[in-house]
């Protein structure tokens, strides 16, 4: 089961809570969360932040996790630059592997679709008509 974030109503009403004196077990039981969690929010408020703050914090140090995206270095982006001028797709740059590319077919193409490098110059295969 996937863990449900305190939003900022909760964060609101638990800190309303704390300055009326309510004990951590009947906040935890109003808000039907863990005591742990509602520790860890009157701790930061007890050093002097308001939940707004905390919940900023908490977006900033969210903001830290997951994958960072793929940079290739500059002699490979030149080396995909140059190969595709010469007519060559994503696939056959990366399965020749005359030079090595820190990425996959996928995350070449991907980068194309983001625009790292020039859709208008991959060669034109197949139809490219527009049914309109």
């Amino acid at each position: 089961m996937a863990y449900k974030h305190l939003n900022t109503d909760e964060l609101t009403f638990i800190e309303s809570y704390y300055h009326q004196n309510l004990s951590v077990k009947e906040i935890a039981k109003r808000l039907k969360r863990s005591r742990q969690t509602i520790y860890n929010v009157i701790n930061a408020l007890k050093t002097g932040i308001t939940a707004l703050e905390y919940y900023q914090e908490y977006k900033q140090r969210k903001s830290n996790c997951g994958r960072y995206r793929i940079v290739l270095p500059e002699n490979q982006s030149a080396y995909i630059r140059e190969k595709v001028a010469d007519g060559w797709t994503p696939d056959t740059i990366i399965g020749r592997g005359e030079h090595p590319i820190d990425c996959s077919v996928k995350t070449l193409y991907r980068m194309f679709k983001e625009n790292v490098f020039s859709v208008q110059s991959l060669p034109m295969k197949g139809k490219r008509k527009s049914r309109c």
